[in-house]
This record gives C-alpha cells, sequence and structure tokens, in this order.
C-alpha cells in the first residue's frame, strides 16, 4: 500500500512538473506579441504599407501606421479567437476529455510552426496567429485540472499554472533574440514544431484519457496504467455532478456571480489586450522612433513577462489561505471558498486601476513600472479566473463555463481595434483620452468582490440568526 501509494505521489508531482513546463514554454506564447511584431516588422511583414511623407522642415519620413495597423489588426483578432473559441473548447473538452482536447490543441500548435511564413505573403499569418493562441489554451484548459489531485493546494496550483501560461510569452523574446543573432523565423518555428513530440507524449503517459475528477478518489491512478474501473469513476464523478443537488449549467450561467465574474473579466481583459496589441507604436511615440531605444524596452517588457510564474502563486495562496483551519459552525465549505476569494478579485481590481493609471502618463522611465503592474495583474486576472469559477461552481460545469466566460469577455476586447484607429485618426496618435477613459472602465471591476462579498455576509448572518434560534428554543 506504501510503495502504491508513493508511486501514485510520484506520478503526480511528475505530472504537476511537466505540465508547467508545457505552460512555461508554449501555452501563452501569443501574449509575447510585442517581441514578434519587432520582428515581422524587421523582417519587412507589411511592409509595403509604409510610405514616404514630409515632416517638419520639411524633412521626408517613413510613415508605417497603416503597417502598425495591420498588425495591431492581427492581434485583435488572435486575442478574439483565443477567447472567444474557449466556449468550443469548453464543451470539447467536457464533452470528449482529455486526450481529444490535447491532440487537436497539438496540431493547432504545429500549423505555425511548421509552415513557412515569408514577408511576400504576410497575410498567411492572420489564420496561423490565432491557431497557435487556440492550441496554447488548450493545453492550458487540460493541465488545469492538474490542481485536482493536490487538494488543498488547488487553487494555488491553479494559479502557478495561468502564471506560467503568462511567462510563456517570452518565448518570442527568446525567437526576438535569436533572429538578432542571425536565426531564421522560419528556423525558429521548426525547432518548436518538433517539440509537439513532448505534448503527445504527456497526453498519453501522464495526463488521463478523460478527466481528473475532484474530489480525488483514493489511488486514483491515470495515464498508460489508468484501468477500466477508474476510467469508469471518473466518468461518473463529472457525469454524476446533478445527483448532488448542484445548480444546473443553466442556473450557474444566469446567476449574479457568473455575470458579475463577467463583467469584472472583460473590462480587464480589455486594457490588457489594448497595451498588449499598442505597445509598439507607443514605445515609438515616446522614443520619437528611436529604434534601439524601441528594441530596449521591448526586451524589458518580454522580460517582466517572465515573473507572472512567480508572481501567480500569491494568488493562489490568498484563496487557499483559509484551507486547514476550523470552519465556523454551520459554514460549507464552498462558502469559505467564496469568502476567501473576495480579497483576490479586489485585489486584481485594484492593481488593474494601477497599471492603468501609470500607462496613461506619456513618461517612458515611467513604463517599468507599468510592465510590472501589468505583468502583476495580468497574472491574478488569469489565475482568478479558472481559481473563482473552480470555487463558485459545481466541477462538472468547469469547462464550458470557464470557455462561455472568456467567449463573451472576447466580444467585448472586439473594441480593441476601433480604440485603435480612434487614436490614429480623431485623437492624431495621442492615447490620453482613451487611456483616461479606460481607467474609469476598469473601475466597474469592484462590482463583482462586492458582490459576493455581501453574499457571503448575508450568509454569516443567516447562520448567525439560525444559531440564536436553536439557541433560544
Amino acid at each position: 500500500m506504501q510503495v502504491l501509494e508513493n508511486k501514485l505521489s510520484v506520478r503526480h508531482c511528475l505530472t504537476f512538473v511537466t505540465g508547467l513546463v508545457e505552460c512555461l514554454c508554449f501555452a501563452g506564447a501569443v501574449f509575447g506579441w510585442a517581441s514578434l511584431a519587432f520582428v515581422l516588422k524587421v523582417d519587412g511583414y507589411f511592409s509595403s504599407l509604409c510610405f514616404n511623407t514630409t515632416g517638419v522642415n520639411d524633412t521626408q519620413i517613413l510613415d508605417c501606421s497603416a503597417q502598425d495597423e495591420q498588425l495591431s489588426l492581427i492581434f485583435t483578432i488572435t486575442s478574439f479567437m483565443n477567447n472567444f473559441l474557449m466556449l468550443l473548447n469548453g464543451f470539447l473538452f467536457d464533452h470528449f476529455g482529455t486526450t481529444v482536447a490535447r491532440l487537436l490543441a497539438t496540431c493547432c500548435v504545429s500549423f505555425l510552426s511548421s509552415s513557412p511564413f515569408p514577408p511576400a505573403l504576410p497575410f498567411l499569418l492572420f489564420p496561423a496567429l490565432p491557431l497557435l493562441a487556440v492550441g496554447g489554451i488548450l493545453f492550458l484548459i487540460t493541465n488545469m485540472q492538474v490542481g485536482n489531485l493536490f487538494g488543498s493546494r488547488r487553487s494555488t496550483i491553479i494559479n502557478i499554472y495561468n502564471g506560467a501560461f503568462d511567462s510563456s510569452s517570452a518565448l518570442f523574446l527568446i525567437i526576438k533574440l535569436l533572429h538578432e543573432s542571425g536565426v531564421s523565423l522560419h528556423a525558429a518555428f521548426l525547432f518548436l514544431s518538433a517539440c509537439s513530440v513532448v505534448h503527445v507524449l504527456r497526453t498519453f503517459f501522464l495526463l488521463p484519457r478523460t478527466f481528473i475528477p475532484h474530489p480525488l478518489p483514493d489511488r486514483y491512478a491515470y495515464g498508460c496504467e489508468q484501468t477500466t474501473w477508474f476510467v469508469t469513476a471518473n466518468n461518473s464523478a463529472r457525469t454524476g455532478c446533478l445527483s448532488l443537488s448542484e445548480k444546473t449549467f443553466r442556473e450557474c450561467l444566469l446567476s449574479r456571480f457568473f455575470v458579475g465574474h463577467l463583467l469584472w473579466l472583460s473590462v480587464m481583459q480589455l486594457r490588457h489586450f489594448l497595451f498588449i496589441g499598442t505597445l509598439n507604436p507607443m514605445l515609438l511615440r515616446l522614443t520619437e522612433g528611436d529604434s534601439s531605444l524601441v528594441s530596449r524596452y521591448t526586451n524589458a517588457f518580454a522580460f517582466t513577462q517572465l515573473c507572472a510564474v512567480l508572481c501567480a502563486p500569491w494568488n493562489g495562496l490568498i484563496m487557499d489561505r483559509h484551507r486547514g483551519k476550523p470552519r465556523a459552525a454551520g459554514e460549507t465549505e464552498q462558502e469559505a471558498d467564496l469568502r476567501a476569494s473576495v480579497l483576490s478579485l479586489f485585489l486584481t481590481a485594484l492593481q488593474c486601476v494601477l497599471f492603468s493609471l501609470c500607462a496613461s502618463v506619456p513618461s517612458l522611465p515611467l513604463q517599468y513600472l507599468t510592465f510590472i503592474l501589468q505583468v502583476l495583474n495580468r497574472s491574478f486576472l488569469f489565475g482568478g479566473i479558472a481559481a473563482f469559477i473552480s470555487v463558485a461552481f459545481p466541477s462538472c460545469h468547469f469547462g464550458k463555463l470557464y470557455g462561455l466566460g472568456m467567449s463573451l469577455a472576447a466580444l467585448f476586447c472586439l473594441l480593441q481595434y476601433p480604440c485603435f484607429a480612434l487614436v490614429n485618426g480623431a485623437l492624431g496618435g495621442d492615447p490620453l483620452y482613451l487611456n483616461i477613459s479606460l481607467t474609469l472602465l476598469s473601475l466597474l471591476a469592484f462590482i463583482h468582490p462586492l458582490s459576493v462579498y455581501l453574499h457571503c455576509q448575508k450568509l454569516a448572518s443567516l447562520r448567525d440568526k439560525r444559531k440564536n434560534t436553536d439557541f433560544s428554543s
């Protein structure tokens, strides 16, 4: 028995570590867009849209605003597809399980990595980048269930994986640095394609064919040694949730928690996506076109993204801090989880407002602080999305609710392209008023933690009233 438990413990740790590497190296690469956009401009993608124009004192300058607009459009579509297709990804994961979802993810990621995209055919980037994003998010969804293996540390593990997802944006920084050393973009992508064998090996040997249930059955096994009994038990754990008088998917969808969480996510995600998508032209404006300074700040931004995996566990620890402590009389585990999530939700909203304020100030040195606040807030945001859904709703609806929430938020994030066009057009390239508006919009994120706090206070008040009634009788 002890040998079996030790074997399972080693497998759990190996699954966690390899999943962390997978998320860290591949899952969220598209959010390193600022680094990739720099390389694409150097290689001449959409360079035909640049033209000479007359500047101050009749000097000739090269106007590449149309090129920036096309690159921004690629990121807008990519970030939209990344989120919007999460609805399909969530249903796919909940219905077909881990193996099918991961094999599809591997195919999506390999499309960009194994296909040549020369500067003469820049429009091929429009399907390629969204496929890379969809594959990456499927890797994240299938890895987040690994948190179920670790009981009381579940939220911390989920946040660590989301932090690794954020940090993987540094992959395009590495490609940028290799490109500056003479390595072609195509050669770098071919190497990434060869790494797909790692995804396949993890799929069949270190992850279940279906799901990792929560709570975890005794001596739960998975991977290449998964038996029919465990498959049956696993499927029962997922499809039998309604036998526990849990909420239906429709009830979860129409609940105040889901609507508030959607608002909380949408306003902050729009702020982040717009910042990432317009970072390159913003740096060009602040540096007055100094390409060496733009490259330095782009590298600094990408390096700060590596710290996301270090920031994300803090949010998980905040949400898991109550576990192991005695609960109040009559307090359920879900209520305790919700109460613990209030601080996390509030801090995430506060970080976003501070990040947006710094991004609004047209000071180049201040952008170092903006980068730090952005990566801290982003690691809290994307880890908090999954962690809150996992504690507020039944686990059998996790994939669908997570996917639907991200999909609906993606519709809201489509505003980033007209915002970019507004800056280039009516605002004359100065994003100050837009940044102020986005900062004010970010204040709406405080509604969600307030709603959850009031709900917990109401439950506590009902418990006290019930306790006093029982004492009186």
